[in-house]
């Protein structure tokens, strides 16, 4: 059964949509449900996580946040429920960017224009303030602006990154997901089983940098990892004897990697002394 990303855009509906596609499908939507565990990870307070996401950070929030610790554990997290065939539909989380190598997952964009936004989000919240609203989109449409740009090099209104784009300004919720529904049942977007290797290597490349992220000892690493089945394969350079020795320790541990070829090479002496 094809996957389903949908990225967050407030007051465009795509909630709706994304919900009564995973009734269709019988199977979960992702939204809010990866906070908990990044916030932990991130050793911060769920607020904290919620409003940097949000673009609502303060200074000192901004500078207590280690953004490529954010992006690695936020990929390990969407990449482990997306491999999970309980999973229908991934709201927002740059899910999008980070399935597209996958052949069964369709990538869905439902929008709407501005004004029509801010109108639906003044229902929903039950003001009048209209100021308020359209500096909160705002601020949501530019925090994932600034992600995508940061992790993914891409611009995320741009339409050459989505399989189908849908306005709900004419388009029902019901209509937009008929249409999710019938190209994700197409023959282009079927599952398969190079489909499902797909998902669990990526998977499992981004546990393994998760895992690197987190131990002490090889947080600090830039490498290159690759998996295919239960065998990993670690590249790149590191700066002493003890980071080849540990960067391979800690990918043995991962579940369901059985062998690591350990291509990592030592940084030379000359090499680290003149800081090339």
């Amino acid at each position: 059964m094809p996957l389903i990303t949908i990225p967050r855009e407030m007051g465009s509906l795509g909630k709706d949509v994304a919900a009564m596609v995973g009734q269709q499908l019988g199977k979960k939507v992702i939204h809010h449900e990866i906070i908990d565990t990044l916030a932990d990870k991130m050793r911060l307070r769920k607020t904290h996580v919620v409003r940097f996401l949000d673009g609502k950070a303060g200074i000192l929030e901004k500078m207590t946040t280690d953004q490529t610790s954010l992006s690695i554990f936020t990929a390990d997290e969407v990449l482990r429920m997306a491999a999970n065939d309980e999973v229908g539909v991934i709201r927002g989380w740059g899910a999008n960017h980070l399935l597209e190598p996958v052949p069964h997952v369709v990538r869905v964009r439902v929008c709407a224009p501005f004004e029509l936004r801010v109108e639906r989000m003044m229902e929903r919240l039950n003001t009048t303030d209209k100021a308020a609203v359209e500096k909160e989109i705002r601020l949501s449409d530019e925090a994932i602006a600034a992600i995508t740009r940061r992790h993914f090099d891409v611009s995320w209104k741009e339409t050459e990154h989505y399989d189908l784009v849908l306005n709900t300004d004419r388009v029902s919720v019901e209509n937009c997901a008929a249409q999710v529904m019938k190209l994700a049942s197409s023959a282009q977007f079927a599952e398969s089983a190079e489909s499902r290797k797909k998902i669990r290597d990526l998977a499992k490349v981004a546990h393994i940098r998760g895992m690197l992220r987190a131990d002490p000892r090889t947080r600090k690493l830039n490498i290159a990892v690759d998996v295919s089945d239960d065998h990993a394969t670690l590249s790149g350079i590191v700066e002493t004897e003890n980071d080849l020795k540990h960067a391979a320790e800690v990918t043995a541990t991962v579940p369901g990697i059985a062998r690591v070829t350990n291509s990592l090479k030592e940084m030379s002496g000359a090499y680290r002394r003149f800081g090339n």
